[in-house]
Order: structure tokens, then C-alpha cells, then sequence
């Protein structure tokens, strides 16, 4: 199941991007499951990845062939991560770069290889290898609908983003799509996503841009409190427009670009965690009166993680004390609790100490019949402000994760 409205977007064509799917049957036979993109010469590419330990071999290569500069394209395969499988995984990502190169006319180091899937067995190499061609010769602007399908595990719907900004009589566009729904609570990126525009950035400032997007919207979800293997998210730039070169953050430029990305990482973001894995609710956690970031992250994390208040949110249960619970174990040095307030939506549930004397069972449980509920906690302590954003805990998520190699 879903939550809310995300529907897929009608997307502009990015000049400089093409893409293309093309059927490997690497989980399931006949499925479109390999996407390729293209990009233009001269496109520069910035990219954060996982930091879990036993991250997968197409990240350990994506990162090498990414610091030598001048990609010129992605290939992306689903129904398998190729991680935790050693040297062979490695020798797998790496023919993988050189039969796509080989077929394009480029070195295999300007090619970055990602998978996503089951963890802990080896790619069926010449069903991937097989479904080059095709792909290749199906490039096109407009498939990113196709894309956003053909990257898809768990997931329920394709999730895409698209937003265009004008500037001295032209438009530059930024768009993205992005798959996730199990195993979300990302370390530098998210499951999988890919957002390009034409803009010309600076090189620099792309890496800076990418990390900074990605810590405001996939460093700020969590479905399920797990970090995958595999996690990417990159960020392309084209270049393909006659306006001038964004490589500082001043102007009026800078500014349109910057709240444009911003657009369509979090919603890219958020369609993630409307699609998490059972999800019944669509949950903003927003802390606020911190003394600093990571003590803002710290309680947002602690109630957005806690099988307790998940369970409590699936059962539309308006159990507040497992949100003060929660609040208290997060680690805030010298808590005051009487100094902390609490609010589901609008209704204050708890000051003082203990429950809002306003507060009625009932205008909680109105609240919790929501599909959107919103979590708000101030700590009295400062003026710094984190909002995370996750799901509730149903059966459907045990069923799934139960059944997933099934």
C-alpha cells in the first residue's frame, strides 16, 4: 500500500539526458529491470553513497571511475545488489562498465554501475550483459516514466520529480526519479536516485550542491531505521544552455537553481517514505527549540524510529506517552522535561511535565485517524529546528520483508 498523492509527473526533457529500459528477467522474467542513461560530452556528474561497511560492489566502483571525472553514462540494474559477493561482485560491476562501454564507443571508467536487490548473490551476468543492447538502442529524453518503473524493488509506484525555473529567456530543467521503500533510513543518500538538469554548474559547487540536497531530504527519512548496501544518489549536469556558469552561491540565478533542487530532492524525498513498505501514514517529525542540529536529530530520530510509537501510529492509537518516552531516552544532556511541549497536528498534548490540561483523548484519536500526522516537539532549550519524516509499523511490512527473497 501508499500513502497520499505522488502522482509520476509529466516530465520535461533534460537536454543532454537520454535513457532507456531494457528486459534482463534478472528476478522476474520479462520485467523491464535494466535502465541505461546517456549524458552529453562534457556533463559533470556529483554523487553521495552509503557508508554502510559492506556497501556493494557497484558503489565501490561507482566511486572510483566518479573521482576520474567525464561520465558519460549510468547503467542500473534491480533484482539484484550484487553486494556482499567480494571479488567476483567487483569483477562483475566492473565487466558490466566495460560490455556497455565497448558497445558505446567509451572507456569503461566513464561508465558508473548501480544495482539494487537482493543482497548476498551474484548477478546473472549474461542476462544483464544480453539486455545492453537493447537498452542502447532504445535511448530516448522522454523514458523517464519507464526509468523510474524499471528501478523499482518494493516499491508500489515510480517516483519522479520535474521542475523548470526561466532566466533571461530560458529554461533550465531539473528533474528525478528515485526508488525506495524498505530498508530507508539513508546514510548520505537514499536507496537509489538520480536527479540531472542543464544547468552549467561548477564542478565544486555540484559536489557541495549534492551533498547539502541529499543531507536535507534522504538524510532525513526513515522507514524502517536500516541503512542499505547499496545507497546513491547522484546528480548530473549537463551543461546544455547558453547561460552562464553557476559556480558560486550568489545571484539570482544561484538562488532559482538552489530552490529548485531543493524542490525536487524532498519531494523525491517524501514520495519514499508515502511508499515505505506497508506505510498506512505520511509522518513529519519536527523538533524544534534544540540547542544544536545533532540534538534536534536525535529526538526526531528516536520518535521517528520507535517500533512503539510506529505500532501506536498503524493502530491509530493516540499513546503520547510513547512519545515522551521516546523524547527522554533520545540522550539531550540536562533535559528539562517540564520545559518540553508536545503537539499531534495542532493540539497541544503535553506541557509541564505531564499532559496538557486541555488536552482530550478524543482530539488525539481525531488526529491519529489521519493519513498525515504531524509531530511537533519543542524542547524549550534554543532556537535550532530538524524535521524528519517516516511511516507507521503495519503486518504489511512483516509480510513483505518475510516473503522478499520468495
Amino acid at each position: 500500500m501508499a500513502v497520499g498523492q505522488f502522482p509520476f509527473p509529466q516530465m520535461a526533457v533534460v537536454p543532454g539526458v537520454e535513457l532507456a529500459t531494457a528486459s534482463a528477467g534478472i528476478k522476474k522474467p520479462g520485467r523491464q529491470d535494466v535502465v541505461v542513461f546517456r549524458l552529453a560530452e562534457g556533463s559533470r556528474v556529483a554523487g553521495v553513497f552509503t557508508k554502510n561497511a559492506f556497501c556493494a560492489a557497484p558503489v565501490t566502483l561507482a566511486k572510483q571511475h566518479l573521482a576520474q571525472g567525464n561520465i558519460r553514462f549510468l547503467i542500473i540494474n534491480s533484482g539484484n545488489a550484487n553486494a556482499c559477493t567480494g571479488e567476483p561482485g567487483l569483477a562483475d560491476a566492473l565487466q558490466t562498465c566495460s560490455e556497455l562501454a565497448a558497445q558505446a564507443g567509451v572507456t569503461a571508467q566513464q561508465v558508473l554501475p548501480y544495482s539494487t536487490g537482493v543482497i548476498g548473490e551474484r548477478l546473472p551476468m549474461a542476462k544483464l550483459l544480453g539486455a545492453v543492447p537493447a537498452a542502447l538502442a532504445g535511448l530516448q529524453p522522454d523514458n523517464w516514466e519507464a526509468a523510474g518503473r524499471a528501478i523499482m524493488t518494493t516499491d508500489t509506484r515510480p517516483k519522479g520529480a520535474s521542475v523548470q525555473i526561466e532566466h533571461d529567456g530560458e529554461t533550465i530543467v531539473i528533474n528525478g526519479i528515485s526508488k525506495g521503500a524498505g530498508m530507508i533510513k539513508p546514510n548520505m543518500a537514499t536507496m537509489l536516485g538520480y536527479v540531472a538538469t542543464n544547468a552549467r554548474v561548477d564542478q565544486a559547487l555540484l559536489n557541495e550542491l549534492s551533498r547539502e540536497a541529499a543531507d536535507q531530504s534522504f538524510n532525513r527519512i526513515t522507514v524502517d531505521g536500516d541503512t542499505s548496501t547499496n545507497d546513491a544518489c547522484m546528480l548530473m549536469a549537463t551543461g546544455q544552455t547558453s547561460l552562464p556558469e553557476i559556480n558560486t552561491r550568489d545571484g539570482e540565478l544561484y538562488r532559482k537553481f538552489h530552490d529548485a533542487l531543493m524542490q525536487v530532492y524532498r519531494y523525491l524525498a517524501h514520495a519514499i517514505v508515502a511508499d515505505g513498505e506497508g506505510a498506512t501514514k505520511f509522518v513529519t517529525v519536527q523538533v524544534e527549540g534544540a540547542e544544536c542540529q545533532a540534538e534536534a536529530l536525535r529526538v526526531a530520530y528516536a520518535v521517528a524510529q520507535s517500533p512503539l510509537i510506529k505500532t501506536a501510529l498503524f493502530a491509530c492509537d493516540p499513546n503520547w506517552g510513547r512519545i515522551v518516552a521516546a523524547i527522554g531516552y533520545a540522550g539531550v544532556k540536562g533535559l528539562d522535561a517540564t520545559a518540553v511541549k508536545v503537539w499531534l497536528n495542532d493540539v497541544l498534548i503535553v506541557e509541564g511535565g505531564g499532559r496538557a490540561a486541555s488536552y482530550t483523548e478524543e482530539q488525539g484519536q481525531a488526529v491519529m485517524d489521519g493519513e498525515e500526522i504531524l509531530i511537533r516537539i519543542d524542547l524549550g532549550r534554543g532556537d535550532i529546528r530538524e524535521t524528519v519524516w517516516t511511516t507507521d509499523l503495519s503486518h504489511e511490512y512483516v509480510t513483505i520483508n518475510a516473503e522478499y527473497r520468495t
